[in-house]
């Protein structure tokens, strides 16, 4: 009975080493599942609407309070937002190496507010910002001071400094609610994410519809303010839930885990690796045990970095001799790299929404009777048509996927990232007829010299806004969910900066690519695709080269994912919901007597 009792007792806890703030073994029933998520869900609604409320409409303030024209706002915009989606790097790495998810997400909070708290400062004081102007070309207004743009960006990159610590660890914190060796838990964590991206969008959707017309009717002052306010009640939601967490501990700096394999596998070029794998390096399973921590099994994928774990006489320091686990690790990470480089280039197709999508609206009829419809305000398009999608997916497309393929999750991570890949050249492709239409429209009413308004509705550009929001709901989740669950064990906050780094790279490849494009085709006195006045630009001839960019892309992403290796499974849920489904679908099929 006592025996009985004891191991009743041991299957309350935890079995994937998670813990509480205190570093002691943590009970299942008491926390951790969707009861903790939903602080962290409802976190992400009222912290995303901070976000998209000053990130939306950032190239109208720039255009019409700095005064700056076509090509540099909206590159200051992708600098910006780039830099925003690398700095989770930072995040991740002061996460895995030092202070662990929930801390450095609490640190990383307090400079994301101080930073909005400023930034709303420098829109309200009009000594931080230059006179009001109302001159259709803005290069004839007053330029911006040294003084407003140093206190303006400033603000932005103290803001793009906090974001890198709470993005990261935000969602890993919420997936790490679900104990992976728990079948039943396992299957809530396959959900998570496509909930996860829905809490997001909520909070999107109000930015770019409330929040976007406040700053362009009301005020910027309010209008930067709400945020700044929804950030601060994110905070204080997210601190709610804290006796609720499960958390993992730090396991050490995952880049120098992973340069101390790639450098003693160098070191060790000219070494054999032996044939009988239990010959290589490895430590005990206890040690691995008192971390919380998996061992993994020697595979044979990317075998150069074996010979970091063979051991010589001179190979007993940490960058001559890497464990066994510790080399499978830093595959695990190597083995994204390419499906990583694949998202580089929809990522810098996302931009677009808040650089020359909102620039082609301007150009148009926005009016509703007497109610002008903000041009940033679209972006509430790609939300529901996500949101629609998103809900869609997990309802009834996984289940009807799941008939043929008897994978848990309908398909396979790369074929969802794969769809999306498609819809990007499909939207692209849209945007280039749609924006040939307006320019042809534009010529027809005389309009082209002196950059009027065009006599179309902005709803013309409803397609590209609609199938932007289907594409993230395949390529989007499917990125997060890939790169968090491809990751190891103790990298997980890494893995999951790969989805924001690749957002990150592709605001920056945005930027060169319009940079280029408008240095390029202005040369030899040519007129140039992409100027101050839309509608003397050639932004069809724009779009159809990210068309076949895109393309390219796919191509490319293709070839990577045909040779990618799925990473195994650290427990057996995953099969056993598999193997319930199969028995379901075959119970299904057998007739009844």
């Amino acid at each position: 009975m006592e025996e009985e009792g004891r191991r009743r007792s041991d299957d309350e806890y935890t079995e994937d080493g998670t813990v509480d703030l205190k570093g002691k073994p943590i009970l299942k029933s008491k926390t951790g599942r969707w009861k903790a998520c939903s602080f962290v869900v409802v976190y992400e609604i009222f912290e995303r609407m901070a976000y998209y409320g000053i990130s939306s409409n950032l190239i109208l303030y720039l255009t019409k309070k700095l005064h700056q024209g076509t090509v540099t706002s909206s590159n200051n915009v992708t600098n910006w937002v780039g830099t925003i989606w690398i700095t989770p790097i930072l995040g991740a790495y002061l996460a895995d190496a030092h202070l662990g998810r929930y801390w450095t997400f609490i640190l990383s909070s307090i400079i994301y507010l101080l930073g909005m708290c400023l930034l709303t400062l420098s829109v309200s004081l009009p000594s931080l910002k230059p006179p009001e102007c109302h001159e259709l070309d803005v290069t004839k207004c007053e330029k911006a001071s040294t003084l407003h743009l140093a206190v303006f960006y400033g603000a932005l990159y103290t803001l793009a400094l906090g974001t890198g610590g709470t993005k990261p660890n935000i969602s890993t914190i919420g997936a790490d609610q679900f104990d992976d060796y728990d079948p039943k838990e396992k299957k809530y964590k396959l959900s998570f994410f496509n909930w996860w991206m829905f809490s997001i969008f909520i909070g999107t959707l109000f930015a770019n519809s409330v929040l976007v017309y406040i700053q362009d009717n009301v005020g910027w002052t309010l209008g930067y303010g709400l945020p700044t306010l929804g950030l601060a009640i994110s905070v204080a939601i997210f601190l709610a839930g804290t006796p609720f967490y499960r958390h993992k501990l730090p396991t050490g700096s995952p880049f120098t885990k992973m340069a101390k394999v790639i450098v003693a596998a160098i070191r060790k070029w000219n070494i054999p690796i032996p044939s009988d794998t239990k010959q290589l390096y490895e430590l005990d399973l206890e040690e691995y045990a008192k971390k919380g921590r998996v061992k993994i099994h020697p595979t044979p994928t990317l075998r150069f970095l074996n010979k970091a774990c063979v051991k010589t006489d001179s190979s007993a320091s940490g960058w001559k001799l890497s464990p066994v686990t510790h080399v499978e690790e830093t595959k695990q990470m190597l083995r994204m790299i390419p499906i990583l480089v694949a998202t580089f280039i929809p990522s810098a197709m996302v931009a677009q929404i808040g650089t020359l999508f909102v620039k082609q609206g301007i150009t148009l009829d926005r009016g509703i009777g007497s109610f002008n419809i903000p041009p940033a305000s679209l972006s509430t398009f790609v939300t529901l048509s996500m949101l629609i999608c998103v809900v869609l997916y997990d309802r009834f497309f996984v289940k009807i996927m799941q008939r043929f393929t008897k994978n848990p999750r309908g398909i396979t991570l790369l074929q969802r990232v794969g769809i999306g890949l498609i819809i990007h050249i499909v939207i692209m492709v849209i945007a280039s007829l749609t924006e040939r239409y307006r320019l042809r429209t534009a010529k027809e009413h005389g309009l082209v010299a002196n950059g009027g308004e065009v006599p179309l509705s902005i709803f013309i550009l409803l397609p590209q806004y609609i199938l932007m929001g289907t594409a993230d709901a395949f390529l989007e989740v499917a990125k997060i969910e890939f790169f968090y669950d491809q990751a190891p064990e103790s990298m997980k906050s890494l893995g999951t900066s790969y989805s924001m780094t690749a957002l990150g790279i592709g605001n920056f490849l945005s930027t060169f690519i319009l940079s280029t494009v408008s240095h390029v085709t202005k040369k030899h006195g040519h007129h140039g695709w992409v100027l101050n006045n839309l509608n003397a630009s050639r932004l069809d001839y724009y779009y159809a080269l990210l068309a076949i960019l895109n393309l390219l892309n796919l191509v490319f992403f293709m070839v990577v994912a045909k040779f990618y290796v799925y990473r195994a499974e650290i427990s057996d849920s995953i099969k056993v919901l598999g193997e319930e489904l199969r028995e379901k679908t075959s119970n299904q099929v057998i007739p009844r007597d």
